[in-house]
């Protein structure tokens, strides 16, 4: 199945084609945003734009680089995506384990081009680096230029014990080959190495209209959802298609426990405490960091209900009664610290029990 067309960011897509045009496009580009704003499918889109055999403004869609490029299955394209760690204890053996997986997901994606959150514990580990480093040293197939696009480039040190992965990414930096090209994304750019940052030109997408994500959304979801629904979607996606696009279920599971936590928070220590003690121990990613991410949203929502706007989303009431939105304000910079630890070695039980005494205070 085919990409589908990418939507928006307009002004980068122009200054994108103009360095291609003037080839002056920096071999190591690293594009940031929000979750879901569409900048793997912009690493897409370059991809597509580098490899076109006619070269103009944007990618023209029909000729066989471009074909090739809109179904994951072109040659010189390589996609990194976080996988789960190879259980191979040999080195060789994980890198073949490594490269059977990519493969695996790739082909996911050519089947549901709109795909979901990445499971928590997948990574870019030293044996996807590996990888990556042998296939950027073979020769282009097509004669062209070689795309190489690390999605969710933080996960480089993720679930690893050292910057091992992180520094070996490094070094090709340092000196890509002649006629490569290496896009990476990430939705922090914190959480990449300093060293890495530096080696890359950052360019940050932003947030996409409420009308854009209404248009992809009356054009790419079956059955096409009533009006009222649409509009409900639209406005919690806050610009992001892949919020927009996660299924109900998902978004409302994280919902309701934020909001249950900030109900246990205002009604004190013990059921605070309770809340925290029931946070299972073990993987801070997955459902732990989309609780943390709809309990910031929650939060935006009620500091929005306290200048005069009207709360998209259902928020407890005792929130509503700050006359500032001020103690929010305070209260999203605490989740904002804990969403940061929840990507390192820290147990999410002791994570949600500072977090809820730090909202307990200011809330």
């Amino acid at each position: 199945m085919p990409l589908p067309p990418l939507t928006g960011h307009h002004g980068v897509r122009s200054r994108f084609a103009r360095a291609v045009a003037s080839e002056k496009l920096p071999q190591v580009i690293l594009l940031t945003g929000s979750a879901g704003v569409g900048k793997q499918r912009l690493a897409l889109w370059l991809a597509q734009l580098l490899l076109c055999e006619r070269r103009e403004q944007d990618p023209c869609g029909s000729c066989r680089a471009c074909k090739l490029v809109g179904t994951c299955s072109h040659p010189d394209l390589h996609w990194f995506i976080p996988i789960p760690r190879p259980k191979a204890s040999d080195p060789e053996k994980q890198v073949e384990e490594a490269a059977q997986s990519l493969a695996q997901v790739i082909e996911d994606r050519r089947s549901q081009p709109m795909y979901s959150e990445l499971d928590g514990m997948a990574s870019h580990g030293i044996a996807m680096v590996r990888l990556l480093q042998r296939r950027a040293a073979l020769t282009s197939v097509e004669g062209g230029s070689r795309i190489f696009i690390i999605a969710e480039a933080d996960r480089l040190v993720a679930q690893e014990a050292s910057p091992e992965a992180a520094n070996a990414l490094l070094k090709l930096l340092e000196e890509p080959p002649a006629g490569s090209f290496f896009i990476l994304t990430t939705v922090e750019p914190r959480r990449l190495l300093p060293t890495v940052r530096s080696r890359a030109v950052s360019v940050r997408l932003g947030p996409l209209s409420d009308a854009e994500v209404r248009e992809f959304l009356q054009a790419h979801l079956h059955p096409t959802p009533s009006a009222e629904k649409l509009n409900e979607r639209v406005a919690l996606a806050g610009g992001s298609i892949g919020r927009a696009l996660a299924s109900e279920e998902e978004s409302g599971k994280a919902q309701r426990a934020a909001y249950q936590l900030l109900e246990a928070v205002l009604a004190g220590s013990e059921p605070s405490l309770e809340r925290a003690l029931r946070q299972p121990p073990w993987s801070a990613r997955g459902e732990f960091t989309a609780m943390l991410d709809a309990l910031a949203e929650t939060l935006g929502e009620a500091a929005r209900g306290t200048v005069g706007g009207t709360p998209r989303r259902q928020v407890p009431e005792a929130l509503l009664r700050h006359r500032t939105p001020g103690p929010l304000l305070e209260a999203l910079e605490h989740v904002a610290d804990a969403r940061e630890a929840a990507w390192g070695n820290v147990n999410p039980q002791i994570l949600l029990a500072v977090l809820s005494d730090e909202l307990a205070e200011v809330l």
